[in-house]
């Protein structure tokens, strides 16, 4: 049984990028990598960690979202499972210079439904190093998950992966 599943949406942009980042951290034999259109969410009780990717902003903006987007769809199904032993953990993307009243705002969408799900939220991630005025995807100083910015910060993208894939692993025992 494999410990990890990632799953993201959308595809074939920045958010399959990273995700496929943060997949290259584990081990394959570990982890799965998922989109979140493809996913059968009865095989997620057999993880341990699921890893959510999105963006704020673009076709599957939250705040226009309409019921048939993919996170909507798998959040009114994973809901209704018994997932309350799974620890859950996000990364989001988000452009901090034009976008920075809502920057990575997607991780408190993440972080409102994995409550839902009665999961253990972990890889909370430090807001220093950023520059934005506010977000939905933070709280006490911390973004509920990675934050990433690939328009203003592509250059601290690894690093920044490396060490909150390294924490998960090192939290998950893998």
């Amino acid at each position: 049984m494999k410990k990890v599943v990632i799953l993201f949406w959308g595809t074939k942009g920045n958010v399959e990028r990273i995700a496929r980042k943060v997949y290259a951290m584990f081990d394959e034999k570990d982890c799965d990598l998922i989109d979140v259109a493809s996913v059968d969410v009865k095989t997620l009780k057999n993880y341990e960690l699921m890893i959510f990717g999105g963006s704020t902003i673009g076709a599957e903006n939250w705040f226009d979202a309409k019921d048939d987007n993919e996170w909507n769809r798998f959040f009114r199904t994973a809901e209704a499972q018994e997932l309350s032993h799974l620890k859950i953990a996000f990364f989001g993307l988000g452009d901090q210079v034009l976008y920075p009243d809502h920057f990575v705002d997607g991780l408190g969408v993440f972080q409102e439904h994995a409550l839902k799900m009665k999961a253990t939220v972990i890889g909370q991630w430090p807001t220093k190093g950023y520059e934005f005025t506010d977000s939905d995807g933070m709280a006490e100083g911390k973004f509920f998950g990675l934050a990433i910015d690939e328009d203003r910060q592509s250059e601290l993208t690894d690093e920044r992966v490396k060490t909150w894939t390294d924490g998960l692993k090192k939290e998950l025992g893998i």
